[in-house]
């Protein structure tokens, strides 16, 4: 019983060593080149392009890594990934995800948005986004995300485009039909 116990604390011990390596002020200073799309406080005011304030710093560490190894793909952001080191990624994860997000002005269908209620309850989304979408370690934050992102995703998710999940999201959406992904993404755009 002892040694599981060292195990645990030493396992936990490790995976805490990332964490605290992370210089939000280096992110900070290395996040010029992100600013054009995403914002200078990773608020991005184009909606095809995901706010990044507030994220965990483990989604978007682990969704830098994954441009960068090409298991996510995307003409814009694979190359930007593509010479990031690992102390860059988590410098800029860190100072991301303590920045504050903002409204992202989307004018909700309220039809849609209770649909979208809908599709979320019988999807079960909280069980990985947690309740409201506020997202959990490398499960994103979704509440308050642009809408035509959130759409794009949910898509990508759907025809197998986006496959660096391990197949959770598109499990969930496969079935769903264009209209309910697009409520979803209403509901979830709205949410603030």
């Amino acid at each position: 019983m002892k040694s599981t116990i060292a195990l645990i604390a030493a396992a936990l011990w490790l995976g805490a060593l990332p964490a605290l390596a992370q210089d939000a002020a280096a992110g900070k200073e290395k996040s010029a080149a992100c600013a054009a799309c995403h914002g200078e406080d990773g608020n991005s005011t184009v909606s095809m392009f995901p706010i990044l304030a507030g994220q965990t710093p483990r989604y978007l560490y682990l969704q830098l890594k994954d441009f960068k190894e090409g298991r996510r793909k995307n003409d814009l952001m694979s190359p930007m990934a593509a010479n990031l080191s690992k102390q860059d990624m988590q410098d800029l994860a860190a100072y991301y995800s303590k920045q504050k997000i903002k409204p992202n002005g989307f004018k909700a269908d309220g039809a849609k948005v209770a649909r979208g209620k809908k599709v979320n309850d019988d999807a079960l989304c909280p069980m990985c986004h947690l309740g409201g979408f506020s997202g959990q370690n490398e499960v994103p934050r979704v509440a308050g995300q642009h809408y035509d992102y959130v759409i794009a995703q949910l898509r990508a998710f759907k025809h197998k485009e986006r496959t660096n999940d391990a197949g959770n999201m598109q499990g969930v959406v496969r079935t769903l039909p264009d209209e309910d992904l697009e409520a979803l993404a209403h509901y979830v755009a709205n949410l603030n």
